[in-house]
């Protein structure tokens, strides 16, 4: 192989400095969107490779999602939550996130009955 083409997939990439506060957020299912490119503070994810918290200009990357709980903090007094069933974020370098599961739910419709 070509070392040109192994320095380029070597790159790492890492996030810029921050030039906006906020994250473009979208949220979809097959049969719903949730948020479509709702500006928010962060989004908590448990992803396979690990739990993380995503901010505006976080280092791309493509995450499948474990069945679990999405905590989106809209503001310094919104916070929402949803189950989700699995799927996947896409951080975006351009401080936008996606995610499509193929279930969610609010957090606040479960009981403990």
């Amino acid at each position: 192989m070509d070392l040109h083409i192994i320095s380029i997939l070597a790159t790492r990439f890492y996030a810029t400095e921050a030039t906006t506060n906020s994250l473009k957020f979208s949220f979809a299912l097959p049969h719903q969107t949730i948020y479509q490119s709702a500006e928010v503070q962060q989004v908590n994810i448990a992803s396979t490779s690990g739990d993380m918290g995503i901010l505006a200009n976080h280092v791309p990357s493509i995450e499948q999602l474990k069945p679990g709980v999405i905590e989106i903090v809209e503001n310094a007094t919104t916070t929402k939550k949803f189950f989700v069933s699995g799927g996947f974020a896409i951080i975006n370098s351009n401080s936008s996130l996606d995610i499509n599961a193929v279930e969610a739910f609010p957090l606040e419709d479960f009981s403990v009955e």
